[in-house]
């Protein structure tokens, strides 16, 4: 597929699609209320004394749990949108909670290892090389690892592996069997788009606040949907 055939796909795909856009609405609104509930629980903690702050506490506690496990989820969910544009279906996932957000676990430990890694090699090499011949190795060291971990995410959307994912040469060698250009490519138009509706809701939003955020939290769904499509589609040109 062209780009322009990438980013077309992607941005019909949630209307597509647009009872599991619903579902990831409410996924989101749940996050919301379980992280505000455990703020709120959080801060009574502060100011309640005796057996009501150790109950307030306990309750901060389950809801970060709670919260967390639901950010896991949605991120699971993008994770099987990716899988799906891979496989180059039009429909979309369902809710597999336990594979979901083990899955989600799993992107944690892979973007870790693709960070670490070429940090702790500049770190050596700072204690060897100049500063200016060190900043273009750095550069070089962390557009490579960004773009390996991009491909790191597809491969593990893709097999749910993470020996696949943490496998850094083929992650590697899928940045040039799809194309460096068209990756970057894709990215500033991803980038693009982002920026251009941002800046309309920020319009929106300054005209009346309700709107708008109604429109950002639309959006927001929506993109992360239009982004995980893209990423897909992009990647089933390794394959």
């Amino acid at each position: 597929m062209g780009i322009g055939d990438i980013i077309g796909d992607a941005l019909a795909y949630p209307f597509q699609n647009v009872k599991a856009l619903l579902l990831y609405v409410v996924l989101g609104v749940i996050a919301a209320i379980i992280g505000g509930g455990a703020v709120l629980s959080l801060a009574a903690t502060y100011t309640s004394k005796g057996l009501g702050g150790y109950a307030f506490g306990g309750l901060s506690i389950v809801g970060i749990i709670l919260f967390v496990l639901v950010l896991f989820l949605i991120e699971g969910y993008g994770l099987d949108i990716i899988k799906f544009g891979i496989e180059r279906r039009n429909d979309a996932p369902g809710i597999d909670i336990g594979r979901q957000i083990s899955n989600a676990i799993k992107l944690v430990v892979v973007s870790i290892v693709y960070y670490v890694i070429p940090a702790i090699i500049i770190i050596v090499l700072g204690l060897f090389l100049r500063d200016w011949i060190l900043t273009i190795i750095s550069i070089i060291l962390v557009i490579v690892f960004a773009l390996a971990n991009f491909m790191a995410k597809c491969r593990l959307a893709k097999t749910d592996s993470l020996g696949d994912a943490l496998a850094i040469g083929e992650a590697i060698g899928d940045i040039s069997r799809v194309g460096i250009g068209k990756i970057i490519a894709t990215v500033i138009l991803i980038i693009l788009i982002l920026v251009i509706v941002s800046i309309i809701i920020a319009f929106v939003i300054n005209l009346n606040n309700i709107i708008g955020s109604i429109l950002l939290g639309i959006f927001v769904v929506y993109f992360v949907f239009f982004y995980n499509r893209a990423i897909g589609l992009l990647y089933a040109e390794a394959n």
